[in-house]
């Protein structure tokens, strides 16, 4: 494969800015497209609704702590709160940008409307993308694509699912992308369907003022606390290696594996107390509608309904791109670790951040990208399509089994990070760190498990890709900058979290309860 150089690049959001800071360490030639007027993607805010363009609500909060939630070699400020409302991350994206002098390499209130293989793509790997700016449109051939236009941008909205679902209409309803707040439901009543994030933030905040909200659910799910023993963020304690070291042994059971992941879970701090005080009601999945009542599966039925609000989540799309590119086999998806579509003759295409798991998008998108630019480069090469294939196969299985039907690649979060980080020599080798740093390796930290890049240890020569001066002094630092917010006066020192105590009540549920059930049968 001859090395691309010219590397055309779709959307501006936190995968596009890390595709472009990526391929200039590789020294390609990045162009990067933006539908709106600024970087940020779906954290830029809109009063606006715009089709096919994302956007979040006004009062959301990330759910991932600001130490897993930043780019590799830019932490945030320590007087940043741990979970930041968007503003504030849009502030840190755009911060990032500047600081990089990535800007200048963004074509802003550019559309994409097709990327097509050129006539010689058998031998040179080449696509012809049209872009449109001003209401003219230009053909342009690139040597490479990387797609960073994510996946929350087209709205689920299962309304065949249920007879009877009314109409939607254009008035404005409770935070949904590109739509007003609240005020406009004051005193009315009605379901939320789905029972997600966005689902249970919006059912919170409109049970302030909404006469009454239901939640109605299919499967339900597990409702996790952000704020976790000693008032630390649930992420930086649990999602570490040595919790999965801890926690692998039980993916393989069935039961333990179900209690764990098969529903992605839901962070919600304020819910559980809305439940028990009667201001949210939780019901199993609508049957049907009719023009002012909802009935559920149980049986039950809610009279004087005035607003249904679906947040039933994303289904992805990309228009500009021939779908069969992204689903080669049975109208599945079918991309090797979620990024690169198997039957290409060159592996010129890329798509970056479909996959979901666990951790925060910022490093799971940092990697993809670090991986990808080397493919890109001939820096890496894939394994053969067969292997690939076999590759997917064997993660589909995983997938069903572990979190259900869903659209979108999920994943487990370390196991994922740690496949990526091992193609590119990034992958944290503990052993090795254990010998050549142990004040670093004790640490019990994310960095070591989002970790792999902001280290930048290599097997053999313990100096990786993508190494940072500063990854060092960043992670012993970590505890100090996730405290700093909260600490307003002078203590003892704060007591940082212990992941073995932790990790054994966070397994001792499901172990407990498997003894339970053993007893029985």
């Amino acid at each position: 494969m001859t090395m691309v150089k010219g590397l055309a690049i779709v959307g501006a959001g936190v995968s596009g800015l890390a595709s472009i800071w990526c391929c200039l360490e590789e020294e390609l030639e990045p162009t990067c497209s933006a539908r709106s007027n600024d970087v940020g993607g779906l954290w830029q805010f809109s009063d606006n609704e715009e089709e096919g363009r994302a956007s979040i609500y006004q009062s959301v909060f990330i759910n991932s702590s600001k130490e897993m939630m930043c780019f590799p070699d830019f932490p945030y400020p320590d007087d940043y709160p741990n979970y930041m409302h968007k503003s504030k991350l849009q502030e840190y994206i755009k911060t990032f940008a500047q600081k990089k002098n990535l800007l200048r390499y963004i074509q802003f209130e550019t559309l994409v409307t097709s990327i097509k293989k050129c006539l010689s793509f058998l031998v040179t790997g080449q696509w012809e993308i049209v872009l449109e700016k001003d209401g003219k449109q230009e053909s342009t051939i690139f040597d490479a694509v990387m797609i960073c236009s994510g996946h929350h941008v087209y709205l689920n909205l299962p309304t065949d699912s249920f007879p009877g679902t009314p109409r939607p209409v254009s008035r404005p309803l409770p935070p949904q992308p590109g739509l007003q707040g609240p005020r406009s439901v004051q005193g009315e009543e009605g379901p939320v369907t789905g029972l997600g994030n966005s689902g249970c933030d919006t059912a919170v905040e409109l049970s302030h003022l909404a006469t009454q909200v239901i939640i109605s659910t299919r499967n339900g799910s597990w409702v996790m606390n952000q704020i976790w023993d000693d008032g630390y963020p649930w992420d930086v304690v649990y999602v570490t290696r040595f919790a999965f070291f801890l926690r692998k042994p039980f993916l393989h059971l069935s039961l333990t594996g179900y209690i764990t992941l098969r529903k992605e879970p839901v962070f919600n701090d304020e819910l559980p107390s809305h439940i028990l005080c009667g201001t949210v009601f939780i019901k199993p999945s609508v049957k049907e509608f009719t023009e002012t009542s909802a009935m559920f599966e149980d049986g039950t039925m809610f009279e004087a309904i005035d607003v249904v609000i679906f947040a039933t989540g994303y289904g992805y799309a990309y228009p500009f791109l021939d779908d069969s590119i992204i689903k080669s086999r049975n109208n599945e998806v079918t991309l090797f670790k979620g990024i690169f579509p198997l039957l290409m003759e060159k592996p010129t295409l890329a798509v970056i951040d479909f996959v979901r798991s666990l951790g925060a998008a910022i490093l799971t998108a940092d990697l993809q990208t670090h991986w990808t630019v080397k493919v890109f480069a001939n820096s890496c090469t894939l394994p053969t399509t067969n292997e690939m294939m076999d590759d997917i196969d064997e993660k589909m299985g995983k997938k069903l089994k572990w979190f259900g039907q869903s659209q979108t690649l999920q994943t487990d979060y370390i196991t994922y990070m740690d496949e990526l980080g091992s193609f590119t020599g990034a992958k944290t080798n503990i052993p090795w760190l254990f010998l050549t740093d142990p004040q670093l390796a004790l640490e019990p930290i994310p960095a070591l498990t989002d970790g792999t890049r902001k280290v930048g240890w290599d097997q053999e020569s313990g100096m990786g890709p993508g190494k940072w001066d500063g990854a060092r002094n960043a992670i012993l630092t970590q505890w100090e900058r996730t405290g700093k917010p909260t600490r307003t006066r002078a203590v003892s020192e704060s007591k940082r979290p212990q992941p073995f105590h932790n990790l054994l009540k966070t397994l001792l549920f499901p172990v407990l309860l498997l003894a339970v059930l053993l007893a029985f049968y």
